[in-house]
């Protein structure tokens, strides 16, 4: 072998050399199988490449269509195999196996064409299609007779593919090799004598076949003859025609008949297969299956008796002999019905959506039903659930009506889910059903509701135009414009009373939106004005015709301190209001100049004059205290608290001058306090002049509880004996009235508490505290008069409907307060109420009373 390949080589390189063409061209030979690095030719030498210019001037190969499997070496140049080399698969049978390359180099480029022939080798052995073959042969066939085998085939080509067959000795069988052309040749099995079945039933061979390579190689092919017996009687079945029933409802695969058929010849002659004769339809045919070998009918998939209900079914049994034999049959199938469809509702109408004061007995829908069985099993009957407040009415066979049989609510319901449900007469029972959505139309049939019959809204005075009160809402269960509600102050509802006697429209202070049912506040509101504001709101919808509802808003004014208190002029001449530059630095909202007379030796504890002031808040905010603002310290005279009456400190003497100058600041209780002064010149005469000139100026005083007169004018004397009855006068005076008070405030505790009225209706109870909080207590006001003016019911006796506590001591006046809110809760606003009504001593308390009575008395 080693010796062929050299001589192989040998031959290559010769061929190189004389295959070398001008023009660019070289070829080249190469045997298949060359091992991958074998050289197939000195490339760059051939192509006139001086050495070294092959990498230099990038020498390297390009081919066209086929997979290359050499490659150009970059070093040397040469052109060596890279891969397995495969004649039969680059070529194929063809003949020469050519590859057409390119090779290219760089500086200048240049292109060359290869071509690199693939030689053949004897690399394969014949093949043929097949390593058995089986026959069969009567052994009734004549000598002579003949039978076609199929030849081998070679990859290779030349001689390498050229083949010669021989057979395995036999006494019975003979091989005929014709030639059809060069590369063709036919093969024949030609029986040379009679067989015999019972002698030998089977005969075994070998063919084989053989190349023209050197070494040869070759193939082999077995062949099986079987001697088959003589076929010359058909198969017979036990009867003409089957009739079979079967249930629509079997399962497929179900065997519901085993055919027979018997066939007297022995042997393969004997044996049968059973098929559908060719006259069945092929759609009938894909529904049985029948056993080839067995007989056995089974079905293919489900039958349905609602499309078919019988079946005819031709049947062929054939034998297996040369030739077959037949025989054939008949099967009638009748399909028998099952319950096996359900019934079958459908909605041929609907008429939607009822409107939910339709009238019993309106037909909102129409529907259809039906069932493809027969008999029993397709009688249906339908009914309705739920069964209120729908029914189904019969109008014709397979036609019902939806009706209503009851009034309808949407406020309650607003759509139902009917189901409509059908069952067939079959055993077991089949059920349908179908869902029908009624949706119920809307009416305007409630009017808007309130969820308050009364509304309570407690609002500062002095609030802002424009400053929400309260918001009140009304439901309206309808739906789209019958439940959009609108709102507005009702013009027929009660106002308030004004300050000036009149009433107001309620629409004159408050406004509520449309929409929202947000009630605003029009204007400030003045407590001094009105206390309470009732009104009604009234809730429209916009429904056809529109519903309407009513709700009473209360709205009660809490009092601010707002107002300063307002020292009384003098009625006479004895005091007059003005500003001071001697007062500018006290405080208040304005000064108020008097004159009072006393004399020396006055005793201490005696009333010298009284500062009367009034106070246009209400409760605490009109709550006035009297301050001695100047002299401070040790001066002669004091002022009462909550009297506003100058005493006395101590025993007047000369030391203290001719005249002393007093600044009393009067200020009310409210957060923040409001104040205004009053200068009050007091004269220091002899006793009698005192007397004199308060008994002159008694008349016209207003600020003073003695007789007051101008400094300018001059004292007159009075004397000891009659300054001491005044005193003693006054003293009885003030005795008797505290006196009367006690009893009064006894009397207004046990006495049956009123309401507060605010318009024509009662009016929801409410009480004022220092600080202006409410309480839903009960209140008692006692009507106290002026000098020279109307009643005002600035005092309240408060009766809270919680145990009092400890009292501490009253704190100091703030200077300033932030404002409080507008809307106030009343729990908060009760609690507030409590801790402050019970900071204020009894004592102090009781004074106010007195000092209010016995300055207001009429």
């Amino acid at each position: 072998m080693v010796v062929s390949w050299c001589s192989v080589l040998r031959v290559v390189v010769v061929v190189q050399a004389a295959w070398s063409l001008v023009a660019g061209q070289v070829r080249y030979s190469v045997p298949e199988e060359a091992k991958a690095g074998t050289v197939v030719g000195r490339l760059s030498q051939d192509l006139g490449l001086e050495a070294g210019e092959a990498e230099s001037r990038r020498l390297r190969l390009v081919s066209q269509g086929r997979r290359a499997s050499v490659e150009v070496s970059g070093a040397s140049g040469a052109l060596v195999v890279s891969s397995r080399l495969d004649r039969e698969e680059l070529c194929g049978k063809s003949a020469p196996c050519a590859l057409r390359l390119e090779v290219l180099v760089d500086r200048p480029l240049r292109v060359f064409h290869v071509e690199l022939e693939v030689t053949d080798i004897n690399d394969n052995a014949p093949l043929f299609p097949a390593t058995r073959k089986n026959f069969s042969m009567a052994e009734s066939s004549l000598p002579g007779s003949r039978f076609p085998l199929e030849g081998a085939s070679d990859a290779d080509i030349g001689a390498n593919a050229e083949l010669s067959y021989t057979l395995s000795p036999s006494d019975n069988f003979g091989l005929e090799v014709k030639s059809k052309n060069e590369n063709k040749v036919s093969l024949v099995l030609v029986l040379k004598k009679s067989v015999d079945r019972e002698t030998l039933p089977v005969h075994r061979l070998v063919l084989t076949a053989s190349d023209g390579g050197r070494p040869s190689l070759t193939g082999t092919m077995e062949l099986l003859i079987s001697v088959l017996d003589a076929n010359d009687n058909a198969p017979q079945f036990n009867q003409s025609v089957y009739q079979v029933q079967l249930q629509e409802n079997v399962p497929p695969g179900t065997v519901f008949l085993q055919l027979t058929a018997t066939d007297k010849d022995e042997g393969i002659n004997q044996e049968v297969y059973y098929s559908f004769s060719d006259m069945m339809p092929a759609k009938v045919q894909d529904l049985f299956i029948i056993d080839r070998n067995s007989g056995e009918i089974r079905t293919a998939s489900e039958l349905d008796f609602e499309d078919v209900q019988s079946y005819d079914l031709e049947i062929e049994a054939r034998d297996k002999g040369t030739p077959p034999l037949s025989g054939h049959c008949s099967v009638e199938l009748e399909v028998l019905d099952v319950n096996d469809n359900a019934p079958e509702v459908w909605v041929t109408s609907l008429s939607v959506p009822v409107s939910e004061d339709a009238a019993v007995g309106t037909v909102v829908a129409l529907l259809s039903v039906s069932d493809r069985d027969s008999g029993l099993n397709g009688r249906v009957r339908c009914a309705v659930w739920p069964a209120s407040p729908f029914g189904l009415v019969s109008t014709f066979a397979g036609s019902y009506s939806l009706v209503l049989r009851e009034a309808l609510d949407r406020e309650r319901v607003s759509e139902y889910e009917v189901e409509v449900r059908a069952e067939d007469g079959g055993s077991p029972p089949l059920r349908a059903s179908r869902g029908v959505r009624v949706p119920v139309s809307d009416v305007n049939d409630n009017a808007p509701a309130f969820a308050q019959a009364v509304y309570t809204v407690l609002a500062r005075e002095n609030n802002a135009a424009g400053a929400e009160l309260a918001h009140v809402w009304a439901r309206d269960p309808d739906e789209a414009g019958n439940g959009r509600v609108s709102y507005s102050v009702w013009e027929g509802g009660v106002g308030a009373a004004s300050s000036g006697g009149g009433w107001r429209s309620a629409s004159s202070y408050v406004s509520v939106d449309a929409e929202s049912g947000r009630l605003w506040a029009l204007r400030p509101l003045d407590y001094e004005e009105v206390q309470v504001l009732q009104f009604e709101v009234r809730a429209v919808d916009a429904g056809e015709p529109s519903l309407c509802g009513n709700a009473t808003v209360q709205v009660f004014v809490v009092d601010e301190n707002d107002n300063a208190p307002a020292l009384l002029p003098a009625s006479g001449g004895g005091a007059w209001s003005g500003s001071s530059s001697e007062a500018a630095s006290v405080p208040g909202s304005g000064s108020v100049w008097a004159w009072a007379w006393a004399s020396w030796g006055t005793p201490a504890g005696q009333v010298v004059a009284k500062i009367r002031a009034v106070d246009a808040d209400s409760g605490y905010n009109a709550w006035l205290r009297y301050e001695l603002w100047e002299p401070r310290g040790k001066g002669p005279f004091r002022v009462g608290l909550y009297s506003g009456e100058v005493s006395t400190a101590r025993a007047l003497e000369e030391a203290d001058g001719p005249r002393q100058r007093l600044v009393i600041v009067v200020r009310d209780h409210g957060e923040p306090s409001l104040s205004a002064t009053a200068t009050l010149s007091v004269s220091l005469v002899e006793g009698g002049e005192a007397a004199l000139a308060a008994a002159g100026s008694s008349s016209s005083s207003s600020l003073s509880g003695v007789g007051l007169r101008p400094a300018e004018g001059g004292a007159s004397v009075s004397s000891s004996a009659a300054t001491n009855v005044w005193l003693v006068v006054a003293t009885c005076a003030v005795s008797s009235l505290f006196l009367l008070a006690v009893v009064l405030y006894v009397a207004s505790r046990w006495a049956p508490r009123a309401a507060v009225l605010s318009g024509p209706g009662a009016a929801t109870l409410v009480c004022a505290s220092e600080v202006g909080s409410w309480s839903y207590s009960q209140r008692q006001s006692r009507s106290l008069c002026v000098a020279d003016g109307a009643g005002k019911s600035d005092l309240m006796v408060f009766s809270p409907n919680f145990p009092p506590a400890p009292a501490p001591p009253v704190p100091a006046a703030k200077e300033s307060h932030p404002e409080a809110p507008a809307l106030l809760d009343t729990s908060k606003m009760t609690a507030d109420y409590d801790e402050r009504f019970h900071e204020v001593r009894f004592a102090d308390a009781l004074s106010l009373l007195v000092c209010s009575i016995s300055t207001r008395a009429c």
